[in-house]
């Protein structure tokens, strides 16, 4: 069984404002359930998922998840922070599911095949990525951010299982890439001028940019290719809420 920490501290400060009024992104509605109560929801149904815990509102999801299995902590201001105080309250965990709260269409099919996908594998951090096609295939209105490598274009997904252990020492130099990647000259200086013209050109593999990666953030890192694109399609603008509402079949 693997424990699962969702992060839902982001502010709705946005462009999602002018959908709701809500102060977390993660508590938009949509139908009668906010947008982190679909995720959840999609946690407790998986026969994978043993403790949950919230990184979000406390006063706002309180009661929204009966049992025992859902903790709920306030969040911090940093993303960091966040997934730092929502591991200490899963102890003796081997492995941790990371799971954003803006991604509603999340169902239990999409996690147990990721998971059963990164078994049998020996890294600290497993992380999914969709082919393009895929995603267009299932959701051709949907307007992703595709990474272009040698094998084609692909999008993140927005899950990723990591070793617990290893974050204290990945987690910094992990928001630095985050931070730097609207930012060629600050990539560059992570990732390398040449790596990153062979980018620019298409010319990366995706083994050359798994193995850069894990050297960069100093664990072992396993790219895992995904067939479902619910573990990428986010909902950070209107377009994209009005997308999922139509794929759940809820009239906004």
């Amino acid at each position: 069984m693997i424990d699962a920490l969702v992060l839902a501290g982001s502010l709705n400060e946005g462009a999602l404002s002018r959908c709701s009024a809500v102060r977390y992104e993660a508590l938009i509605p949509i139908g009668k359930k906010s947008m982190v109560e679909h995720v959840v929801d999609a946690l407790l149904i998986s026969k994978r998922i043993n403790r949950i815990v919230v990184v979000g509102p406390e006063h706002e999801l309180a009661g929204k998840f009966p049992g025992q299995k859902v903790h709920i902590i306030k969040p911090k201001e940093d993303l960091v922070d966040n997934v730092v105080c929502g591991l200490k309250l899963l102890p003796g965990s081997r492995q941790v599911l990371v799971v954003t709260s803006d991604i509603p269409l999340l169902n239990s099919t999409a996690i147990d095949n990721f998971l059963d996908q990164c078994t049998g594998c020996d890294a600290d951090l497993y992380y999914p990525i969709v082919p393009r096609e895929v995603v267009e295939r299932r959701f051709s209105s949907s307007k992703r951010t595709y990474v272009s490598l040698k094998e084609g274009f692909f999008t993140g997904g927005n899950v990723f299982l990591l070793n617990p252990a290893v974050v204290w020492r990945c987690l910094p130099k992990g928001q630095e890439i985050v931070n730097a990647r609207k930012s060629p000259l600050k990539l560059c200086r992570l990732v390398g001028f040449m790596f990153l013209i062979r980018y620019l050109m298409r010319s990366v593999t995706l083994e050359k940019a798994q193995k850069k990666v894990s050297r960069l953030l100093g664990i072992r890192g396993q790219v895992v290719i995904s067939m479902d694109p619910e573990l990428g399609i986010d909902v950070d603008k209107p377009s994209d809420l009005d997308l999922v509402s139509k794929k759940l079949n809820i009239a906004k």
